[in-house]
């Protein structure tokens, strides 16, 4: 190897240390161990400044170091979802609306799917929410809608309840959709356009 250490080597010896590391050793590694994978891949399409210079800190290298691995991986998933046809998790959410009665619920069903910010949205009438208003404990009969989307929609399926629901605030939450028949999700994703 004419005196340089291979990446296998710098990850084992990274790995292996008993020390704790302290914050701007570690950050300066991560960002080390991220260049020399990245230089060791060929992937000459990422560009960045080194941030092992002195006016990054050691929070900043960190935070770039985690925020490169998460966009990778993101981006590595995709392709291999794509290359395989299998779903990768959280590719989809399933959201989560309370309306005050069925006309308004299915006003917004109607609008979301028709918008293409969901592929279906199933409303369970009749539930019952107990919550804090305004100081009250207040108990009210409510619909629930629940709709299926990209996760990549939430937000703008969120914009799009605040401005049509009646509510002051409109309750909207999203779960990701871990794993699901193969063929839906397929279908998720062509109703659903990114």
């Amino acid at each position: 190897m004419n005196g340089k250490v291979g990446r296998k080597q710098r990850i084992f010896r990274f790995a292996e240390s008993k020390e704790p590391p302290d914050s701007w050793a570690f950050s300066s590694q991560c960002v080390m161990l991220l260049q020399s994978v990245l230089a060791d891949s060929g992937s000459g399409w990422i560009r960045y400044r080194s941030l092992t210079s002195t006016r990054s800190s050691p929070e900043q290298a960190l935070l770039f170091t985690l925020l490169m691995f998460s966009g990778l991986r993101s981006v590595g998933l995709r392709l291999f979802s794509m290359a395989t046809e299998t779903y990768v998790s959280g590719t989809h959410s399933a959201a989560f609306i309370t309306c005050p009665n069925m006309e308004v619920a299915k006003d917004i069903a109607r609008g979301v799917v028709q918008k293409k910010l969901a592929a279906c949205v199933n409303i369970i009438p009749q539930i019952t929410s107990v919550y804090e208003w305004k100081g009250n404990i207040e108990e009210d009969s409510e619909v629930l809608l629940m709709i299926k989307t990209r996760s990549t929609k939430v937000g703008d399926l969120a914009a799009y309840v605040r401005s049509v629901h009646p509510y002051e605030v409109a309750e909207v939450i999203s779960m990701p959709i871990d794993q699901g028949n193969p063929p839906y999700m397929k279908w998720l994703s062509e109703v659903v356009p990114e």
